[in-house]
């Protein structure tokens, strides 16, 4: 049997930018991807710290060290720029895998998005 897990989360990021006009996703700064392992093109859930607001895209990479987290297309309606989110991905695994498997957790400065 296969179940969901937590696999990566970056915990209470700043979103910096919502482009209502781009095709789609959000945009994360490369550093904090490879920080929550965490690649372009993987699916996320998106959870707004200040409207409750929770919903799936998935990754595009932002500049390296930029601070760049933005939501694009029509997801930008559930965000404002300066909004706290929580940016988790999930992974399949075996249910035996899933009882030892450690998730990426990271918690970057959410003034300005930085790693510590």
């Amino acid at each position: 049997m296969q179940i969901e897990v937590l696999k990566s989360k970056i915990h209470r990021v700043k979103i910096t930018g919502a482009d209502l006009n781009y095709i789609g996703s959000i945009s994360i700064d490369e550093a904090l991807m490879e920080a929550a392992n965490v690649i372009e093109g993987e699916k996320v859930s998106i959870v707004n710290i200040n409207n409750g607001e929770r919903l799936d895209t998935y990754v595009i990479k932002g500049k390296k060290g930029s601070g760049e987290v933005t939501m694009n297309g029509p997801a930008a309606r559930r965000v404002q720029p300066g909004d706290i989110v929580i940016i988790i991905s999930y992974a399949r695994m075996e249910f035996e895998e899933a009882k030892t498997f450690t998730p990426t957790v990271i918690f970057p400065d959410e003034t300005n998005n930085s790693l510590h």
